[in-house]
């Protein structure tokens, strides 16, 4: 037998790739609304994810280890929910509209059954979600649209300790839900948040540049926040006007153990409240007369003539410091 007869008679020697766990597609998405009757609202800034690369992409960025409990906010029909079972130990996702809360376990335990116990599902408005406990309804994995097997009793349900926050969130309250978790949720440590692009860029802007603002100095108090992609307008149902930006934050300590956090968000919004004038003018009104405002400025080392938007936030909380001890000399 020569070579060429015995390469004919070889076993093939092609292997299998890895099967992808199945997403929902555009189909799916589709169909599972117009089973539930339901059109995206922009009441709730609903935008469905349609693409499932983009989910693995979302995924991904996050840097999931497989031991995390991730909370989810917007979780929709699915999409992403999907694609963080695969990859954590436990995601409880916070959803506001009742027929997508009960709704979602029957989808996870359709396409994901060996992973329908990891799922919790709260039907609840995320900015009144309260730290260690809840007023809302736990949805069953049988609770069909029903919701008859929420839970009743006792009001108050355990979110436990969520570590990551991986969401989609609806546009018009996503600064205010990501403050929000991070202030009522010590245990987040990182996140991935989806968000309209130019939020994007305000939540991660540096001092100085156009956009820098509110959320970006308020983001910094206890976060790194880094914009860490774009997502393009064709991977959501419907199509938004604009694209979106991923937003990958670190946790780490407040910039400051001597003033609370809310005394320095004082700060941040009296001085942004109008961009235009000085810190002398825009903090008047917290200390009483220019005059108090400008000696707490030059006590914090700050220019009295300077703007908000080219302090960073380790100078507001100089000055909240300054505010407050000007308060206790008074007292």
């Amino acid at each position: 037998m020569n070579r060429d007869d015995a390469d004919q008679t070889r076993p093939s020697q092609k292997r299998d790739l890895p099967q992808l766990p199945q997403l929902l597609s555009a189909a799916h998405i589709r169909d599972l609304a117009d089973g539930l009757g339901i059109r995206p609202t922009k009441q709730w800034g609903q935008n469905f994810v349609i693409d499932p690369n983009t989910i693995r992409r979302i995924v991904s960025l996050a840097e999931l280890d497989g031991t995390e409990h991730v909370l989810e906010v917007g979780p929709g029909l699915g999409s992403l929910t999907l694609g963080l079972l695969d990859e954590a130990a436990k995601v409880t996702a916070v959803e506001i509209d009742p027929k997508l809360a009960a709704q979602l376990p029957e989808t996870v335990a359709a396409m994901r059954p060996e992973l329908a116990q990891n799922l919790t599902v709260i039907r609840q408005d995320a900015l009144k979600l309260q730290e260690g406990s809840l007023n809302a309804r736990v949805i069953g994995g049988e609770s069909s649209r029903a919701d008859a097997t929420a839970m009743s009793g006792e009001s108050d349900v355990s979110l436990g300790a969520p570590e990551v926050l991986v969401a989609n969130l609806p546009y018009n309250v996503a600064v205010p839900v990501v403050l929000h978790l991070l202030q009522i949720l010590p245990s987040l440590r990182k996140g991935l948040v989806m968000v309209q692009e130019e939020v994007a860029d305000r939540m991660s802007a540096a001092p100085g540049s156009k956009i820098y603002g509110v959320p970006s100095v308020k983001a910094a108090w206890d976060t790194h926040m880094r914009k860490a992609g774009v997502v393009g307008k064709r991977v959501f149902w419907p199509e938004p006007r604009i694209s979106s930006g991923l937003v990958r934050f670190d946790r780490h300590e407040p910039v400051s153990a001597q003033v609370t956090r809310e005394e320095v968000f004082a700060v941040v919004d009296a001085a942004f409240a109008q961009r235009r004038k000085t810190l002398r003018a825009a903090l008047a009104g917290l200390v009483g007369s220019g005059d108090a405002a400008a000696a707490a400025l030059q006590e914090a080392g700050v220019d009295p003539s300077a703007r908000g938007e080219t302090l960073d936030v380790h100078a507001f909380a100089r000055i909240a410091a300054a505010l407050r001890q000007r308060q206790d000399d008074a007292a």
